[in-house]
């Protein structure tokens, strides 16, 4: 079997599959599972264009590293087949671990697991299967590879994963300020003492590179209607969650219905085969399924939520920098109770508040901090190295506070 394919992909035109080992792994049901998983979640509900899904961008994030591997070897830099194609694996299995809806996913259904959590223990599941062929990447991505620059590659403020995200993002959903220059960046990559560099020519991409990502946390990952639409599945998910655990009838796929019966723990999870490969099924699919069939549920509660989701009637969602006024919100709580007829304990599915942040660059990160190679061989930090003005104040946390509440308030 021709295990060579190319995939057309919209962003980047022709991409290779680069090994068969690597046709295998994209060939596995663990990673034909993102292609039911959108990249941006609820963000078609703002921008109609985002229904990209983690599939695409896991292929993306390869390419760039095939094209990233290919200008360190022209540079000069020995990198070995089999750091190709661990580091390349690595890339490519990166968001493995992610499950549907994953932000909302980690609120409620298996709390307190991180995706990353879950991508190391599939990527070790897979080890088994292919037989230890998996070693390296497995190493690079947890960064106890001896070549630090590889994990660089894969996880540092200036990553290929991020660089295929904005660049994607921005092209599904149309907002141009996230464009950023991939290939001069790519291009503008090197080693020294073992760290990843951009050399100084290259400081103005990167000067857009930051502000792009800035830029599209706020336009984009953090616009306050798909904040509402993914604090409504939030809430969703919290009332199937505490109905099943309670012995409700509720429709669900048999996946989804082993979170909703279980509270699983952290610990449960990793030392216990059946929760991962439950997971593992898990996707888009079974999550919009059920919140269908649920807007027809005999609880109210449960029922009003799905609604509002399927028909877009959103949270009215005010984003500010000071923390909303305690009156207020009681007040909005007191007017939701009795607009929609519940009690004071299930008004906190309908109005409540939240804090989120956003920060573009952070210069006390250590090895994940980007470094700018000068002309005379001495590397600097790009806060200290550029010279645009703002660029210091995206190393700062911008914290807002947001209040959410039914729009007939």
């Amino acid at each position: 079997m021709n295990k060579k394919k190319i995939i057309n992909d919209p962003v980047y035109g022709f991409i290779n599959i680069p090994s068969e080992l690597i046709f295998d792994l994209i060939s596995h049901p663990f990673f034909q599972r993102l292609r039911y998983i959108k990249q941006l979640g609820m963000t078609h509900l703002v921008y109609p264009g985002a229904l990209h899904t983690r599939f695409h961008h896991a292929l993306g994030a390869m390419h760039l590293m095939c094209l990233a591997i290919d200008i360190l070897r022209s540079k000069g830099h020995e990198i070995t087949k089999e750091e190709e194609e661990g580091a390349t694996i690595a890339i490519l299995l990166h968001d493995i671990g992610h499950g549907p809806f994953s932000h909302a996913l980690e609120y409620s259904l298996v709390r307190e697991i991180q995706h990353e959590d879950i991508s190391i223990l599939i990527m070790e599941r897979l080890n088994m299967e292919f037989e230890g062929k998996l070693n390296t990447a497995i190493a690079i991505f947890k960064g106890e590879y001896h070549r630090k620059f590889l994990h660089q590659l894969i996880s540092s403020q200036l990553d290929l994963d991020r660089m295929d995200y904005l660049n994607r993002d921005s092209f599904f959903t149309g907002v141009s300020e996230g464009v950023i220059s991939f290939d001069r960046i790519i291009k503008m990559f090197n080693v020294a003492d073992d760290q990843l560099v951009i050399e100084e020519k290259g400081i103005y991409s990167i000067e857009k590179f930051l502000i792009a990502r800035r830029l599209m946390y706020w336009q984009v990952y953090l616009h306050k209607t798909v904040i509402s639409g993914e604090m409504l599945l939030v809430k969703i998910l919290k009332r199937a969650k505490d109905l099943a655990v309670k012995g409700a009838d509720l429709f669900a796929t048999p996946a989804l219905q082993h979170f909703l019966k279980n509270e699983i723990s952290k610990k449960e999870f990793f030392e216990t085969d059946i929760h991962l490969l439950q997971f593992a099924k898990l996707d888009d699919q079974d999550i919009f399924a059920s919140v269908k069939v649920w807007c027809g549920h005999p609880d109210r509660i449960l029922s009003m939520l799905c609604n509002m989701l399927v028909n877009r009637n959103l949270f009215k969602t005010e984003i500010s920098n000071d923390p909303p006024d305690a009156a207020r919100v009681s007040l909005l709580g007191e007017n939701t109770a009795f607009s929609l007829g519940i009690s004071q304990n299930e008004v906190s599915y309908f109005v409540f508040t939240d804090v989120i942040s956003n920060r573009a660059y952070n210069t006390g990160a250590g090895n994940s901090t980007i470094n700018i190679l000068m002309k005379n061989n001495t590397t600097t930090d790009i806060a200290k190295a550029s010279d645009l003005s703002n660029l210091e104040s995206l190393d700062r946390t911008v914290r807002k506070h947001i209040l959410c509440y039914p729009r007939i308030i």
